[in-house]
């Protein structure tokens, strides 16, 4: 196995764990609210106690990664994590547990964008592709799979081996981690911490996580004016300060890079707001069309299975496409899927079925494209700056389409003519197709194939 294949089933075990620990918990919520007495609001934030430890840290790892070395930052992270996870499986009460995801979410955060950077450094932009239908093969399989293993391990155990479960896999990657990955080297010339960007970047992240979380719940509206307007002022703050810095945390100039800032537009607008479309079409199929829970998680096959499609075809077609017509035909076929849920072709049986085979194509048409070109175009000593850009907004993307649907049909379902479920699920629909098409001006202004087919060769 060559070295750059080491470092990459290092990121990759690292990857599957984190996914896993994402979604692998769903089907414990049941085994939780029993065992441990907890509320609904509190099951909730088992999940986004996770997120938030996972978003938070994510700028502190790549100056931590500079001034310790990536591979000692690797190894605490997983350990940081099975200490997390061994915690989590031993938790007495609820709020142990959600204390405990936090501790697991802020080992999990330091590990993914310092991973992301190694890895794609080690590979010529050539063969990011590939690399790139590597990455996200697992990031299709692990979620498909982990709520069914997770229900197995409920079903037959309890829900604590979810957690225990996580430390061999810890393990696994952190013997790898030293026994593959090169050796540090000491630096001399990492900057000092920029301690005032870091206070106000986790003031922004926080404050928008949990305006975002308050805003996608019923009768939550109300609580999410305040942490949204901070984490704005925070955000305008934090531009200022980036402005003026020499060495800031995160360093907001890549975003004049177009391949990185349209793959952080992309995902925005295409795999996060599927994410809100998702959980709205969860609804709408069983509210309001009857259709059984069975029936319409079995609907994620389909979806599934278009999404490797996908993937393939961005294996195949990046290298001598390029971006622009990868993500045209991406785009336009996840915003024909949404738009199908709109229409009355979606009561028969085929409809929701296509609706979601073309929204599985198109939107990971979208997110394979953007991970396979957004790093095309940064050089190798700034790949951490970009990655930590990436994974925080990858991070924020799933929230952000949850909460902005989430809000328009809550109140679309308010204010519209009583007993009209239907015509509010449609408009709401509608609204997440349009809002698909966002990036389209900024996705025409790219470069030909011919332009990135250069641009690799020159590299």
């Amino acid at each position: 196995m060559s070295p750059r294949s080491k470092i990459a089933v290092v990121y990759l075990i690292g990857f599957a764990i984190d996914l896993a620990n994402m979604f692998v918990i769903n089907t414990a919520y049941p085994a939780l609210q029993r065992e441990l007495r907890a509320s609904v609001a509190q099951l909730a934030w088992v999940g986004n106690m996770y997120m938030l430890g996972l978003t938070v840290v994510i700028p502190l790892g790549i100056w931590l990664a500079r001034r310790f070395g990536e591979r000692r930052v690797l190894v605490a992270s997983l350990l940081i994590f099975a200490l997390g996870s061994a915690g989590a499986a031993s938790a007495p009460s609820i709020g142990a547990l959600l204390v405990l995801r936090l501790i697991q979410g802020l080992g999990g955060g330091l590990l993914i964008p310092v991973g992301q950077a190694m890895t794609y450094r080690a590979y010529p932009s050539e063969a990011r592709a590939h690399l790139t239908s590597i990455v996200m093969m697992v990031a299709l399989l692990v979620p498909a799979l982990s709520p069914a293993l997770g229900g197995v391990i409920v079903d037959h155990t309890s829900w604590r081996w979810i957690f225990f479960g996580m430390l061999p896999l810890a393990a696994l990657a952190c013997g790898l981690a030293l026994a593959w990955l090169p050796a540090d080297i000491a630096s001399d010339h990492s900057p000092a911490l920029d301690l005032r960007g870091l206070a106000i970047s986790v003031t922004a992240l926080v404050s928008l996580l949990l305006g975002l979380t308050f805003s996608g719940q019923r009768g939550m509206a109300g609580w999410a004016a305040a942490p949204l307007a901070v984490a704005f002022v925070a955000a305008l703050a934090y531009v200022r300060h980036a402005h003026r810095s020499k060495a800031p945390l995160l360093d907001l100039t890549l975003l004049a890079r177009p391949l990185l800032r349209v793959g952080i537009v992309i995902y925005l607008c295409v795999p996060g707001v599927f994410a809100g479309v998702n959980l709205i079409a969860t609804l709408y199929l069983q509210d309001v069309l009857g259709l059984s829970a069975t029936q319409t998680g079995a609907l994620m096959v389909p979806w599934a299975a278009a999404s490797f499609v996908a993937i393939t075809t961005t294996r195949r077609c990046f290298p001598s496409w390029g971006a622009k017509p990868l993500f045209v035909c991406g785009m336009l076929t996840n915003c024909g899927g949404i738009a199908l849920l709109a229409t009355p072709f979606v009561v028969q049986d085929a409809g929701p079925v296509l609706a979601f085979v073309a929204m599985g194509f198109g939107a990971s048409l979208c997110t394979s494209t953007s991970q396979s070109a957004a790093f095309l175009d940064v050089p190798a000593d700034r790949m951490g700056d970009a990655s930590a850009l990436w994974n925080i907004n990858r991070q924020l993307s799933f929230c952000l389409g949850v909460a902005v649907l989430g809000s328009a049909l809550n109140f679309l379902l308010s204010h519209g003519v009583t007993g009209a479920a239907l015509t509010s699920y449609r408009q709401c629909f509608l609204l997440a197709a349009l809002l698909t098409l966002l990036p389209l001006p900024l996705v025409m202004r790219l470069a030909t194939h011919r332009s990135t087919a250069n641009q690799l060769a020159s590299r």
